[in-house]
C-alpha cells in the first residue's frame, strides 16, 4: 500500500503517517518549512518518504504525486495539510491570511484529490481531514478556517459519489479541538485548555485520537464508507 499524507510530518499528520506506517503503508509525507523535523522523522521510520512540496500549486503536488508513483501504485491519499494562521473576528483578519488558509486547507485538497482519482484502481481511499468547525462555523475564532472545511466536506460528499463507481472512496474524518501547534501557530497556544471544559468527554483531544481512526478508513471493515465525514470531536 503507497499512501500520500499532505502535511504528514507535524501534528495529526505525523500521527497518521507513524499509524500508517504500523499498519504496512509505505507513506510519503509532504512538508512546506521544517525540514529539520521531517527529515529526523523519515530518518526514524522505516518506510516513510518526506517531500518538500508546496500543494497549494498544481507543479508543487505534482512534485508530490510523482515522488510517490516511483514507489509503485497509489492507493491511499490523506488530505490533512491545514491552518487556521489567525485567531479572532472575521474582519480583524488580514485578507492574504484568508487567501493562505483558503489554499492550504481547501484548494490543496482539492488539487491533490484530483490527481489521486486519476492514479488510484478500484480499490483506492481517499481521506479528508476536515474539522468539527465546518459546523459550527467557529464565530469570533476563526470563520474563515471553519468556511475552507466547510468545503472539504462538501468535496468529500460530492468526489465521493462520483468516484464510487470506479471502486474508489471518499471519506471525512472531522477532529474537534487537538492539542498539536496549530493553536500556537495561529497566536493562541492556550486554547485546547480554555476549550476543554465544554468538551463532554470533559479534555481536548490527542493526535492518536484521529490517527487511529484514519488508519481504520484504510481497512476492509470500512468499506462500506464513502461520501461521508465522521466527527471525532469529543461529543461537541
Amino acid at each position: 500500500m503507497i499512501t500520500i499524507v499532505t502535511g504528514g510530518t507535524r501534528g495529526i499528520g505525523e500521527a497518521v503517517s507513524r499509524a500508517l506506517v504500523t499498519k504496512g503503508h509505505q507513506v510519503v509525507a509532504s512538508y512546506v518549512r521544517d525540514r529539520a523535523s521531517a527529515r529526523a522523522l523519515e530518518h526514524e521510520l522505516e518506510g516513510l518518504t518526506v517531500v518538500a512540496a508546496d500543494i497549494t500549486t498544481a507543479p508543487g503536488r505534482d512534485v508530490l504525486f510523482d515522488t510517490a508513483a516511483r514507489l509503485g501504485p497509489l492507493t491511499g491519499l490523506v488530505n490533512n495539510a491545514g491552518a487556521t494562521r489567525h485567531i479572532g473576528p472575521l474582519a480583524q483578519t488580514d485578507p492574504e491570511i484568508v487567501r493562505d488558509v483558503v489554499d492550504l486547507n481547501l484548494t490543496a485538497a482539492i488539487l491533490c484529490a484530483q490527481r489521486a482519482v486519476q492514479q488510484m484502481a478500484p480499490g483506492g481511499t481517499i481521506v479528508n481531514i476536515s474539522s468539527g468547525a465546518a459546523t459550527t462555523g467557529s464565530p469570533g475564532e476563526y470563520v474563515h478556517y471553519a468556511a475552507a472545511k466547510a468545503g472539504v466536506d462538501a468535496l468529500t460528499l460530492g468526489l465521493g459519489r462520483e468516484v464510487a463507481a470506479q471502486g474508489i472512496r471518499v471519506v471525512g474524518v472531522a477532529p474537534g479541538t487537538i492539542r498539536t501547534d496549530i493553536h500556537a501557530d495561529a497566536g493562541d497556544a492556550g486554547r485546547p485548555d480554555r476549550v476543554a471544559e465544554r468538551v463532554p468527554l470533559g479534555r481536548a483531544g490527542l493526535p492518536a485520537d484521529i490517527s487511529g481512526v484514519v488508519a481504520w478508513l484504510f481497512e476492509p471493515d470500512a468499506s462500506y464508507l464513502t461520501a461521508t465525514t465522521i466527527r471525532v470531536t469529543g461529543g461537541t
